[in-house]
């Protein structure tokens, strides 16, 4: 039992099966220690049918540790925790596990998506850089010939200087592609019905409606949250105006783009794309995602993996010293921005 003065809070950490090896290096472990009252080695996997010992650790915790797969915190669940006053989430989006009952019990949450934003931004920079440079192309081609040929005769037309870059959504992760591309010698486009065009000024960018931006665009890179009013965002008519050879990349949630009209266009080469989500998540055995040339299909890698993980550990674990101190959390969730936020 804790020395009764002992004022940290209770914590425990629940999140999916073997998230936590991944998430908490030994350094983490020990600042979590450090910080509350826990025992580091128990992992809740599931909240609502929990084991014994992590009944007991749930009814006394002041603070839930999350990462992915963490339970959904319904009523039920919360009615077993009647200490919890804050879930830390050390990963991004809280829409899967924070519910309308944390808000109405007045549980205070914060998420590292903003760590979580970065690896996805430079994913995506080097996707942006790449597609400029036609690199599936003459990588397929140089696979193909294996000879000498006259490269800049067929690529002439391609690189990065004054192409332009279309931005669809300026959430965290579209805001650090922003930042990221301003070394470059690219003009940006950004279509984001939320920020005005004082505030496209000061990102640096010309605010455009979405048609607009998908005509104008050598590359469009879709970063808006994945809502009802943003399913199929880009279908048939913003991909019938985009210009042959323009690149489509999208980061964030399959739906976003209506696939059963993109198929067609990369199928005829006429579009290339760089899908790092689809819908479904995991396409067909025999979709043609996976083989076609103009296609670069990744298993949704974009976002924090590896050492990538320790970022969102270092962030969540920061936050988690501030509610300690009885600081408010620097980067907290609220309830209203989750309408229109991933």
């Amino acid at each position: 039992m804790p020395h009764a003065t002992d004022n940290r809070p209770t914590a425990l950490l629940a999140m999916g099966p073997g998230i936590a090896d991944r998430l908490l290096a030994d350094r983490h472990r020990t600042r979590l220690a450090a910080l509350t009252r826990t025992d580091p080695a128990l992992v809740a996997h599931d909240l609502a049918d929990p084991t014994p010992e992590v009944a007991a650790a749930l009814a006394e915790a002041e603070v839930l540790f999350t990462c992915w797969g963490a339970t959904p915190l319904t009523a039920e669940v919360l009615a077993a925790a009647p200490r919890l006053r804050a879930v830390v989430h050390a990963a991004g989006s809280v829409k899967h596990h924070i519910t309308e009952a944390c808000w109405e019990r007045g549980i205070t949450v914060t998420s590292a998506a903003g760590a979580n934003a970065l690896p996805v931004a430079e994913f995506t920079l080097a996707a942006i850089l790449f597609a400029g440079k036609r690199i599936l192309r003459s990588a397929d081609r140089y696979r193909e010939l294996r000879a000498d040929h006259d490269w800049l005769a067929e690529l002439d037309g391609t690189g990065n200087y004054r192409r332009t870059v279309g931005i669809v959504g300026a959430s965290r992760i579209g805001r650090r592609v922003i930042e990221l591309l301003c070394p470059f010698d690219l003009d940006v486009l950004l279509y984001d019905p939320y920020v005005d065009g004082a505030e496209a000024a000061r990102l640096g960018v010309r605010l455009t409606s979405l048609d607009e931006l998908c005509a104008s665009s050598s590359v469009v890179s879709v970063h808006a949250p994945q809502l009802p009013e943003t399913h199929h965002l880009i279908g048939a008519a913003q991909l019938a105006a985009m210009a042959p050879g323009t690149t489509l990349i999208n980061t964030a949630r399959g739906s976003l783009i209506d696939e059963d009209a993109l198929l067609p266009e990369l199928t005829a080469g006429r579009l290339q794309a760089v899908l790092d989500v689809t819908d479904p998540e995991l396409p067909p055995a025999d979709s043609p995602l996976y083989t076609l040339p103009n296609v670069l299909l990744t298993p949704h890698v974009a976002g924090s993996l590896g050492d990538e993980l320790h970022r969102m550990a270092d962030q969540a674990l920061d936050e988690l010293e501030r509610f300690a101190a009885g600081l408010p959390f620097a980067d907290p969730v609220h309830s209203g921005s989750l309408s229109h936020s991933a």
